[in-house]
């Protein structure tokens, strides 16, 4: 329930009602509490009631029980006996404007991301990659853009990926070194993430951040994500509903401060989003969390321990529901203790024994004033949901998909030309001028037609003189050796 001059009303208390200021519910907040205390029912008050003042959210619907917000409630015994305490009458149940989706395009509208808008970042948390092999994802990534390759799909970064091992002397000066093994360890990540159905996730056409700021007649659309299978992969999850915030606060322009957010994000099982997550990314979702909300984005992290949300984060949500807290373990007394010093004190009661004392549907409440300042913790009851407690009908599901505004805008994958076959063209272009090369190697050469040999006009010289100096010299030889034996004969007679 809204009005300009209450705010958002959500709780009632001692004092009568307790609601959120609408200038600053972009302030973001906390719902907290053990399981089975309400949380479910106070995220979909709150969210209901954002709907009704015109605010379009974001909703995980994780248990499945969610999609009733679809539908308008119906009076209870419950429900009665809360009118008479609220001293309200005749409540006037309703339905919120819903669409639903789904990351593996089963139960709702398919939500896809391209691999090159997720990053190198998200997806190194999202594979399990250590230091070194986010390093040469980084690499990678780099290597793609500067050469125009876009990175649409996983077909796409395992070719990227194939690419770059098989070149990496070419790139070590100029990126840093590419190992064998960082590659080979990738591709086995990547190998474990397509078994679990996320290649799907995956692709084109990519989810357009700005469906999600949708209204019909005057309320804001419910933006359900049906996330029971999801969930079961936990990094997924939370990767993806990061992605979601990163694409928010990337694509909206700046607004500064208004009467109401633009957009409410609730973040349902927040500390999935914490859970070893490298500094790295804490210190991107520290600051994705300061810096949205002048995007007019309020995000709502919805979790069991209030020491599931780093130190830094949780001084930035300035209003706050904290279901009851059971106190078994030196763990839960340690978070009851951090819960209840959170909390500006009520001289009315104790905090720290309240968060311990509280019963299902009660939470202790402090919502930021007109000033930005935190009001005084109130023991309070939170209000009934105006639509329906629990699921609605596969037949009911299917038809609200069926009459939606984007029906058919997602539906079906495009697969245009990407990194993958820029890729495969080179390669085949390369292998194919490789063996004409080789073929031109291989073929034996013609053979030489033989010449006939050219007498050598030295040679016919020396012939002609052959012919004639021979008998020349044979007839000398003869008379010289006549003339000896004359000489020889005669002397002998003398003597």
């Amino acid at each position: 329930m809204y009005d300009k001059e209450n705010g958002l009303y959500v709780a009632h208390g001692a004092n009568g009602a307790i609601s959120i200021n609408g200038r600053m519910a972009n302030r973001h907040g906390l719902i907290a509490g053990a399981t089975g205390t309400g949380k479910t029912v106070t995220l979909q008050v709150l969210a209901e009631t954002f709907s009704g003042a015109g605010v379009p959210c974001f909703i995980a619907d994780i248990k499945g029980d969610l999609s009733g917000i679809s539908r308008k409630g119906e009076m209870t015994g419950f429900i009665e006996k809360r009118c008479k305490e609220f001293s309200m009458e005749s409540p006037a149940f309703e339905g919120c404007p819903v669409r639903f989706y789904d990351v593996f395009g089963e139960q709702g509208h398919p939500m896809r991301a391209t691999i090159s808008r997720m990053g190198a970042e998200l997806l190194a948390r999202l594979l399990d990659l250590n230091a070194t092999q986010t390093g040469v994802l980084n690499i990678v990534f780099r290597i793609a853009a500067d050469r125009n390759l876009t990175l649409i799909d996983m077909k796409d970064l395992r070719a990227m990926l194939d690419y770059v091992a098989k070149n990496s002397g070419e790139f070590t000066t100029a990126y840093g070194n590419v190992s064998p093994q960082s590659i080979g360890a990738i591709q086995r990540a990547l190998l474990a993430l397509e078994n679990q159905g996320a290649t799907s996730f995956f692709g084109e056409p990519e989810f357009d951040i700005r469906d999600l700021l949708a209204t019909e007649g005057g309320r804001g659309v419910m933006s359900v994500l049906e996330a029971d299978r999801l969930i079961l992969q936990p990094k997924l999850y939370s990767t993806f509903l990061m992605w979601l915030l990163n694409e928010l606060y990337t694509t909206l322009p700046e607004v500064g401060d208004m009467e109401l957010p633009k957009l409410v994000f609730f973040f349902d099982e927040a500390h999935l989003l914490f859970d070893d997550a490298p500094k790295a990314l804490l210190d991107s979702i520290e600051r994705v969390v300061r810096l949205i909300r002048s995007k007019g984005v309020g995000i709502y992290f919805v979790t069991q321990n209030p020491l599931d949300v780093p130190e830094t984060i949780l001084g930035q949500l300035g209003n706050r529901v904290q279901h009851a807290l059971r106190a078994f373990t030196p763990r839960d007394q340690k978070a009851v203790k951090a819960a209840a010093e959170t909390f500006r004190a009520n001289p009315a009661f104790d905090t720290r024994d309240a968060i311990q004392e509280l019963a299902t549907g009660e939470a202790l409440v402090s919502f930021l004033d007109e000033n930005g300042t935190p009001s005084i913790v109130e023991r309070a009851k939170i209000l009934f949901p105006l639509s329906h407690i629990g699921a609605i009908t596969g037949e009911e599901h299917d038809e609200i998909i069926r009459k939606s505004a984007l029906y058919g805008k997602y539906d079906t994958a495009v697969d245009r030309e990407s990194a993958f076959e820029l890729l495969l063209a080179e390669s085949e272009k390369k292998a194919a001028a490789e063996a004409a090369q080789k073929e031109a190697n291989t073929k034996p050469a013609p053979k030489a037609t033989a010449e006939p040999k050219k007498k050598s006009s030295k040679g016919g010289f020396w012939s002609a003189v052959t012919k004639i100096a021979v008998p020349i010299l044979t007839t000398m030889g003869r008379t010289l050796g006549r003339e000896m034996v004359k000489n020889i004969t005669g002397s002998k007679k003398r003597r």
